[in-house]
């Protein structure tokens, strides 16, 4: 509240101007009254001043205006050292919403958002819930691919079940079940979330094959698979190999611990080989890579060498000016305790 009485004064000359039509003046003024409360200090009422006046201005059309009031809150909220909270995060996915989709003025302001959240929250890659808030925006609006690294990099359930019904209604323009699949559940896996890997497997299956019955092989096609919890589970066996491949991943990697249960290490290895030797996506190099990438860091399993390691080459190579070998990077791992295991959410 205090901060809003303090910044009475200042929205009592900005937003009368963009109500009249005036909104270059507008945004003159509003950055002029915010850099002033920002020298004194005044954060939350520059903040107030900034966010009022960018969401008047983008409400009239002005984007460009708007989207640079946006960076301008971003920067005070730098200066502040606003942390990412309901509060904080809900001035902006009010702002985003706002940008609307014409031009590059969104993603311009969305990209600024992100990158604050990831300095000043808990996450690296970005918040969550702003990464799903920007994902199910531009889902709504069909611009599917680039909503999918945003609900890729929210690793909620509730994202994780957005992107599957998203790859479905994707779907209908082509590509196969099983190249979806992979797309939504391998970046989980990467992310060692299970959790979201799953939930966006199991609801990816079964709306699709709702929708295309046709995909499932024979009547009885549920495969029960035991779980460590003593449950059982079920894999639901297609006529698209690659679909039928991911779920299989999915459950190995789900009862991965490390280089500490051979059994599962090898049913990795043979899973991976008995399907990549039909060729098809799973034999791409980018897929390659990542499946090696899981092989690491579930099952302790080193990545293959691209050579033979050759010390002598490479001390004359450094003694000729050419590039030093370097240091190999630390081995990732990670044994998932299975689908109880805590997640973001």
């Amino acid at each position: 509240m205090a901060a809003a009485s303090s910044s009475t004064r200042a929205l009592n000359a900005i937003l009368p101007l963009i109500a009249s039509g005036q909104p270059y003046e507008a945004h003159q003024k509003a950055r002029t009254f915010a850099a002033r409360y920002v020298k004194s200090s005044q954060f939350d009422t520059a903040i107030d001043v900034l966010f009022q006046s960018a969401r008047e201005l983008l409400k009239a059309g002005q984007q460009g205006s708007g989207t640079d009031l946006t960076a301008f809150l971003l920067d005070v909220y730098e200066s502040k050292g606003e942390t990412v909270n309901d509060e904080s995060r809900g001035r902006l996915t009010q702002l985003i919403a706002l940008t609307g989709p014409s031009g590059a003025w969104r993603k311009t302001s969305v990209d600024k958002c992100i990158a604050w959240s990831a300095r000043h929250g808990l996450y690296p890659a970005g918040d969550p819930d702003l990464h799903h808030y920007v994902g199910e925006l531009l889902y709504k609006e069909g611009a599917f691919e680039t909503a999918e690294p945003h609900l890729l990099a929210a690793g909620k359930r509730d994202s994780a079940r957005l992107l599957a019904q998203m790859f479905v209604d994707w779907s209908v323009v082509g590509g196969t079940p099983g190249e979806f699949a992979l797309r939504g559940t391998l970046p989980y896996l990467q992310n060692g979330n299970i959790l979201a890997a799953r939930t966006f497997l199991t609801h990816f299956v079964s709306q699709y094959t709702v929708k295309h019955p046709e995909v499932i092989s024979v009547k009885d096609s549920t495969i029960p698979v035991g779980r460590k919890d003593g449950n059982t589970d079920e894999i639901l066996f297609t006529n698209d190999s690659v679909l039928n491949f991911t779920q299989l991943a999915l459950r190995t990697c789900q009862r991965a611990h490390g280089d500490k249960n051979k059994a599962i290490r090898e049913a990795w290895v043979r899973l991976c080989g008995t399907y990549q030797s039909k060729g098809g996506i799973l034999a791409k190099p980018e897929v390659r890579k990542v499946l090696t990438e899981l092989a690491e860091l579930y099952f302790a399993i080193p990545p293959p060498r691209s050579q033979q390691a050759n010390p002598f080459g490479d001390m004359l190579s450094a003694m000729f000016g050419g590039a030093a070998p370097t240091a190999s990077p630390a081995r990732r791992t990670l044994a998932p305790a299975g689908p109880s295991a805590p997640a973001l959410d």
